[in-house]
């Protein structure tokens, strides 16, 4: 999507500025009319970018989107440009700023820039966040040559061992990811109704295989202190409950993604959770009632609306937990979060 929005020359020469003045770490830009606008200058006190990121904190604003310029060294090309775009800005603020994005890189000059990055969360823009941005890098890093010879000598090798490396699941990204023996071993027992009536996953990006997070026994009121408010997870939950006399124990598979999770984590589990549902359901025989998308921290009346929508299996409303109140819609609307109420998560 083009937007039609050029760089002003008052943007030009202060992007010339920084460039040429060790003594600024970088400049914010912002959309004026049709122009693109600099407003401030951010001083640097440090050789270290990390130490820098100090200065961002008080120019960040919860529904402000503005794009950040940002020295990483001094070199030709050693620069980043941010795209800030909290989700609490106006819907229209959102469009605006992403659309022109690019715009701004390729009106200062792309050889400028070795990253862009699009934010939505103040923090990814300090220290820590920006550490996981960086180990996330490392982690994506393309193999080398002789890297992928010997990863494919390495997998051909578990395969000769019976599988020993752990079974693989395919994704519609086309990459596929190990499962776990263990993970496989605690599935069937869910599937089983023996064991533990929580199994938590995780993916690990580094060794591309599906790890475990943890196990545990709750009831539906546990869950918010039980599954992680900080990283993504895929949560496969038998709920045993009563239900106008009958005892029923369906299988929910939870995926939540926390808003402060790094971009690259999103697109991996978004992108992945299909897999990860194929791979238990035709391999390992476990059957879901709901496949389920929640915002978390896990709170109350999230499955509230489910109940008696779409031939759903009844769900009691949840007690209050945690202290932040969400409100999930009915199963019938959240086509929109992902999830077929026919039973099936699209690609």
């Amino acid at each position: 999507m083009q937007s039609g929005i050029i760089a002003s020359q008052e943007l030009h020469s202060a992007f010339n500025s920084l460039v040429s003045t060790p003594s600024q770490r970088g400049l914010l830009a912002s959309i004026q009319g049709e122009t693109l606008v600099p407003k401030e200058t951010i001083p640097s006190n440090s050789p270290s970018f990390l130490d820098d990121l100090a200065f961002l904190s008080p120019l960040i604003l919860p529904t402000v989107p503005v794009y950040l310029i940002l020295r990483l060294e001094h070199a030709p090309d050693g620069f980043v440009a941010i795209t800030y775009v909290p989700d609490a800005a106006p819907v229209r603020q959102k469009t605006l700023f992403a659309s022109t994005r690019l715009t701004l890189v390729r009106e200062l000059g792309t050889e400028r820039f070795r990253e862009t990055l699009f934010v939505t969360e103040k923090r990814e823009l300090e220290r820590e966040g920006w550490e996981r941005h960086e180990q996330s890098k490392r982690v994506a890093a393309p193999l080398t040559e002789e890297e992928e010879r010997l990863k494919g000598v390495k997998d051909a090798e578990a395969e000769a061992r019976g599988g020993s490396g752990g079974k693989r699941a395919q994704f519609g990204t086309g990459a596929s990811l190990k499962i776990d023996g263990e993970v496989r071993r605690l599935l069937e027992d869910l599937r089983q109704g023996s064991g533990d009536n929580l199994v938590q996953l995780k993916i690990n990006i580094q060794s591309e295989s599906i790890e475990l997070a943890g196990t545990s026994s709750t009831s539906v009121e546990g869950l918010a202190g039980i599954v992680s408010d900080t990283e993504p997870r895929y949560s496969l939950f038998r709920y045993t409950h009563d239900f106008e006399g009958a005892q029923q124990s369906p299988l929910i598979f939870i995926y939540t993604c926390p808003s402060g999770s790094i971009i690259r984590e999103r697109m991996i589990y978004a992108s992945s959770k299909l897999g990860i549902i194929r791979a238990a359901e035709d391999d390992l025989g476990l059957e879901f009632a709901k496949k389920v998308p929640l915002p978390p921290p896990l709170s109350t009346s999230q499955v509230d609306n489910w109940s008696q929508k779409r031939r759903a299996f009844p769900i009691r409303k949840m007690a209050d937990i945690g202290t932040r109140r969400v409100t999930v819609r009915s199963f019938q609307s959240d086509r929109n979060h992902g999830v077929d109420v026919r039973g099936g998560v699209p690609s």
